[in-house]
């Protein structure tokens, strides 16, 4: 599976009116907290590569918690990269799993989050602590064929948000979080 994912920074008060105007769906208010780890046999950054645990909080109080494995980008134009993801039980026993095997938490990224539906994409308004205010117009294909075309009705949906495509932020927020560390 391929995530299609473009993000450009936005003022969410405009992207929210915005949204309302093209009559996108709610969907959620979810708060995420991502710890990022490094591996013991390779540097992810040069690599391109992440691995997470996700923690996500809905507004019914409820955990749910997800290991992901994210892929180099795959193209020069978007964020788009193979994701591999599961749901696990426990956040910290798949923490003290990988950090037996050698993986070490890198860095915690924070963030509330919006999300909406607009045709097959699906639109995130976030708000990352130590970070700012982006927007994230994202869909999922199975097939590597279909990329291109994706990518182009995000930038289109982007359009349709007011926002500008050629403002994309190819950088994670996990990458972001760090050079503002720097």
């Amino acid at each position: 599976m391929y995530e299609v994912e473009v993000k450009v920074p936005a003022d969410l008060e405009a992207v929210r009116a915005r949204l309302e105007e093209l009559d996108a769906t709610p969907v959620d208010d979810v708060a995420q907290e991502d710890t990022y780890y490094d591996a013991p046999h390779r540097s992810f950054p040069e690599t391109d590569e992440a691995l997470r645990i996700r923690t996500e909080r809905a507004e019914t109080g409820a955990d749910e918690v997800r290991l992901t494995y994210k892929g180099p980008l795959v193209d020069d134009a978007s964020k788009t990269r193979e994701e591999v993801e599961t749901a696990v039980a426990s956040g910290e026993k798949i923490d003290t799993v990988l950090t037996k095997l050698g993986f070490e938490p890198a860095a915690t990224v924070r963030k509330d989050r919006e999300r909406f539906a607009l045709e097959e994409y699906t639109i995130t308004l976030d708000s990352v602590e130590d970070v700012g205010e982006y927007v994230e117009v994202e869909t999922e294909v199975d097939d590597e064929a279909d990329l291109e075309s994706a990518r182009e009705g995000a930038y289109d949906v982007l359009e349709r948000l007011g926002r500008d495509p050629d403002e994309q932020v190819r950088t994670s927020y996990l990458g972001l979080l760090l050079a503002d560390d720097a």
